[in-house]
């Protein structure tokens, strides 16, 4: 291929000019016609990911918001404490298990109430809760027949198990439950683990979780109280509790009725259109002591 090169003080005539747009109008439709770039394609003209089947949560605020959980995907909520997050873990877990879908919980906490999943209306015989905070299963809740997992066999009373040994039964145990299939619902509670603990998680074992339910019925849930799915989570939601309006009574003659929760979306995968900071509430009611 020849080449042009002129002087300076010598500027191109126009018929000069006139040749080299035609040599690189030349260059540029051979390399357009090159067999590497034919399957490359703008982004304008990609292909729409089909969206998701949902899971509805039960709560009609967050799934006019988000339209549930997706089935096949990984789904992350986080918050500070008492922001909410266990709320739509419970009332998730119970709207799946009252549809006759067999659930899984991983708790890594071992924090879950069964009272409080008695009052959202759950179905324990449709429940795998999976018990991480003992060495030992210690038995459920009394009439309940919850099936719980034995990480060990271990003779004595339960003893606490600590933050490392947690993640370690966390992660062996959300592997099996996932690989086994059948379940519409997995969900793993992290709230409680120090932020220090859930940063230490493989980002590898993100991939492995969300490849396990990938072209599958499951919806896995994770609740943290920071963002640990990284960037394996289809749907992100960070919850924040609002402070509710002064009543002029001092505080401790006010009762706990429930509180007001503020919904921000982060991530989507579907959308196609640029993502925006998208927000919705929803009311969470205490449970009557009495």
């Amino acid at each position: 291929m020849s080449s042009l090169s002129w002087n300076a003080a010598d500027p191109p005539s126009l018929p000069s000019m006139q040749g080299l747009h035609e040599k690189m109008h030349a260059i540029l439709k051979h390399v357009a016609g090159s067999q590497r770039l034919i399957d490359v394609r703008p982004a304008s003209r990609l292909e729409v990911r089909p969206r998701p089947e949902m899971l509805a949560t039960g709560i009609a605020a967050l799934d006019g918001l988000t339209g549930g959980l997706p089935r096949g995907c990984l789904t992350e909520i986080c918050g500070a404490a008492s922001s909410g997050k266990t709320t739509v873990l419970v009332a998730a877990l119970a709207a799946a298990t009252r549809r006759q879908e067999s659930s899984a919980l991983i708790d890594a906490s071992d924090s879950f109430d069964p009272s409080s999943g008695a009052q959202a209306g759950m179905d324990f015989k449709k429940l795998l809760w999976v018990r991480c905070g003992v060495s030992r299963c210690d038995g459920g809740p009394a009439g309940a027949k919850t099936p719980t997992f034995n990480h060990r066999e271990h003779r004595g009373p339960p003893k606490k198990a600590t933050v490392e040994h947690r993640l370690e039964q966390v992660l062996k145990a959300t592997d099996l439950v996932l690989q086994s299939g059948g379940f519409g619902l997995v969900a793993l509670d992290l709230a409680g683990i120090p932020q220090k603990f859930v940063r230490r998680i493989p980002l590898a074992s993100w991939f492995r979780f969300q490849r396990a339910v990938e072209h599958t019925k499951t919806a896995l849930l994770v609740i943290s109280e920071f963002d640990c799915g990284h960037t394996c989570a289809t749907l992100a939601l960070k919850f924040s509790a609002l402070s509710q309006p002064p009543t002029g009574k001092p505080t401790h003659t006010q009762v706990f009725e429930g509180m007001r929760v503020e919904t921000e979306l982060l991530r989507s995968r579907w959308e196609r259109k640029p993502m925006q900071s998208v927000r919705a509430a929803f009311e969470s009611k205490a449970l009557s002591a009495g």
